[in-house]
This record gives C-alpha cells, sequence and structure tokens, in this order.
C-alpha cells in the first residue's frame, strides 16, 4: 500500500463512526417526500458544457438498484434515516471530514457480493468525469492503497420514494450523490478531496505530482497579474481552521480581494479558475454549483483570498487559498499536502454540519 513520504497530523488518524453509537431507534425512518427537481445551469457558463457527452446512466438510478440489493443486515448497517443524527457527530449525511469511515464495512471487503461492489464503483464513476477517473484512482493509490480498500459508503432515506442520498468517505475524500433532493446545496452537501501524492514535502517537488495542483496554479496565475495594491488585498496572514467551511451569509467582508475590485481580464481568469475546480464533477453537479452560486448575486459577490502562512518553501508560489461568498466556500489547503473543502448553496440560512472561521 502506498504511503505518502511525510504524515499529515490533520489526517492520519481516521475517525470511524461505529455502529454501537447510533440509536437505532431512528434507523430507516420514512423520510419526507420530495420532487426530484433537474437544475438548469446559471449564467456561468465558463463552467463547461461542451466537453461532456449527456448522462447516459445517472449513478442515482445505480443507488436505486444497491439499495434494492442490500439484505436487512446491509441496511442496518448502512442505511439511514434522512436527518438521523450521531450522538457525537450531529447531523451525519452532511458531516464532511478529511479522513473518516461513516459507517465500518469497507468497499473492498465480503461484506459485499462481487455485484454490489461493482455498482458501487460505476456509482463512483458516474459522479466524476470519465477524464478524471484515472486521476482520482491515482490518488486513492497513493493515500489509500486503491479504490474500495479504505472507502465506505451510507443511504440515507430511500432510493426512489422522496429524498435520498448516497455518500462514500475515506481519507482524502468525501462524494455524494443525491439526485438533487437535497435542498438547496449543491453536491448534496459538503465535499471533501484531497492527495498526497509520493513526493517530499518542499517547493517545487511538494505538488508536481498532486493530481488537483493545477487547480492551485490556476489560482496562482491570476495573483500574478496582481498590481501591488491587488496583492497587498488579496493577502492575509492566518490560515482558516483546516475544517472552517461554514457560510458566513450576507452582509459579511470575506477575506481577500473582492472579485469586484478586479479588471476585466482577472475577472475572466476568476472564472477559469471556478471552472478548474469543478472540472472532476459530472456536468449536473457543475450546473448545481453554477445555480446556487448565481443565486447568491454570482461571482461579484465573492472574494479570493491567498495565505502567506503555509506558502511552502516560502517562495510565494501561494499553497494555499480560498474563494469564498455568501453561501460559496471552496478552500483549498496545500500544506503539508493537498486538503481541498467545499461548501456550495444557493441561501446561507441552509444548516450543514460545518463550522465557519470566525
Amino acid at each position: 500500500m502506498l504511503r505518502p513520504a511525510k504524515t499529515c497530523p490533520d489526517c492520519d488518524s481516521p475517525i470511524v463512526l461505529r455502529q454501537p453509537e447510533f440509536d437505532r431507534r431512528d434507523f430507516l425512518r420514512t423520510a419526507g417526500a420530495a420532487s426530484l427537481a433537474a437544475v438548469a445551469a446559471g449564467p456561468l457558463s465558463s463552467l463547461g458544457r461542451a466537453a461532456e457527452p449527456a448522462d447516459t446512466s445517472p449513478p442515482e438510478s445505480l443507488v436505486k438498484v444497491l439499495y434494492d440489493t442490500l439484505t436487512p443486515g446491509q441496511r442496518e448497517k448502512l442505511c439511514f434515516d434522512w436527518d438521523f443524527k450521531h450522538p457525537q457527530h450531529g447531523l451525519l449525511r452532511t458531516r464532511v471530514a478529511n479522513n473518516w469511515h461513516i459507517t465500518e464495512p469497507v468497499i473492498n471487503s465480503d461484506f459485499f457480493t462481487g455485484d454490489q461492489k461493482a455498482i458501487i464503483r460505476d456509482v463512483f464513476e458516474g459522479i466524476i468525469q470519465p477524464d478524471w477517473h484515472a486521476r482520482i484512482d491515482r490518488q486513492l493509490d497513493d493515500d489509500a492503497g486503491g479504490f474500495g480498500e479504505e472507502q465506505n459508503i451510507a443511504i440515507f432515506g430511500t432510493p426512489g420514494e422522496g429524498q435520498y442520498e448516497f455518500v462514500m468517505t475515506g481519507r482524502h475524500m468525501t462524494l455524494r450523490c443525491d439526485g438533487n433532493s437535497s435542498d438547496h446545496l449543491a453536491f448534496g452537501g459538503p465535499i471533501f478531496y484531497g492527495h498526497a501524492a509520493n513526493s517530499l514535502f518542499n517547493e517545487p517537488a511538494s505538488h508536481e505530482d498532486n493530481v488537483f495542483w493545477p487547480q492551485a496554479l490556476a489560482a496562482n496565475q491570476l495573483f500574478s497579474m496582481l498590481d501591488g495594491k491587488q496583492r497587498k488585498q488579496a493577502l492575509v496572514a492566518k490560515l482558516p481552521k483546516e475544517e472552517a467551511v461554514g457560510f458566513l451569509g450576507t452582509g459579511q467582508t470575506f477575506p481577500g480581494i473582492p472579485v469586484p475590485d478586479l479588471s476585466a481580464d482577472q475577472k475572466g481568469l476568476v472564472q477559469q479558475v471556478l471552472a478548474k475546480l469543478v472540472e472532476p464533477y459530472r456536468q449536473s453537479d457543475r450546473d448545481e454549483v453554477a445555480h446556487c452560486l448565481e443565486a447568491q448575486g454570482g461571482l461579484d459577490r465573492c472574494a479570493l483570498a491567498f495565505y502567506q502562512e503555509g506558502d511552502l518553501g516560502d517562495d510565494q508560489v501561494w499553497d494555499c487559498w480560498r474563494l469564498e461568498g455568501p453561501a460559496f466556500v471552496w478552500y483549498f489547503r496545500g500544506t503539508p499536502h493537498v486538503h481541498v473543502w467545499v461548501n456550495v448553496a444557493d441561501d446561507s440560512s441552509v444548516k450543514t454540519n460545518t463550522v465557519a472561521y470566525v
């Protein structure tokens, strides 16, 4: 099993949510009915539609197939009420962490049949852009010994009957598949991705083989276009907390340089950075991000911050940065390796199992 060259105190000790902690009286209560409305893309056309063919087998349909194959014993371990609250960790469906196991059974174990493992893999591939399958598999090889070796799944609600959501977790992964049944939330709730790779932790080698580092290169390209006054605005001394992606809401001042203070060509690069961020995900999730962002006023309601703390090698190639709006947080934390925390909604009053940095 491949491991990163240097340990990370933030993610080397996984949190395992063990079954005895759950109140089984909450098990599989019927969730309230809700329509599965498709979300149209907002005017952020740069999130990229042309390169991807239309979805032919939505992973939501596969979640229903998987659910129907589960035995009563499997459902007891994997399935929960839509609003199930863990006694220590709160609303389980919208929890996010850099290394955690939402349930105990790992995918590549005898707990699942071969057919079930294949369906789970198909759900995963349906969430991720085809061009990114190999890159995410490489990340999983480096960080967790491969797909299914350390990942777990849970299902909330009843697939095909109102609100439901499939969640996959593990080291450097929180993925969701919800058929747009999670009201107001892109991706079905907060997500996480990361990569430790296998190189030394000093610049430039620390991230050159990281599958997500091109996102930071795009952001640093924008920083290079800023003038002296703009750079002073954009640079922030201290990093927010690792998990701090709760919404600050409207009327708040976000760290960094406000997007309206940028020139037209600089704003164009912000669009390109955003497109790079959503690139790994299927088109419907990209569209949902665009819809949510437009609902809160678009990129002109956001700010972009680059953090001096965490600058590996002190080379002013900014490893840590953050794009944030009233109900939009994309927090790229590149020290000691890449951790990315994402929380996007169409309304800042939407509650998720996250914390803010103030």
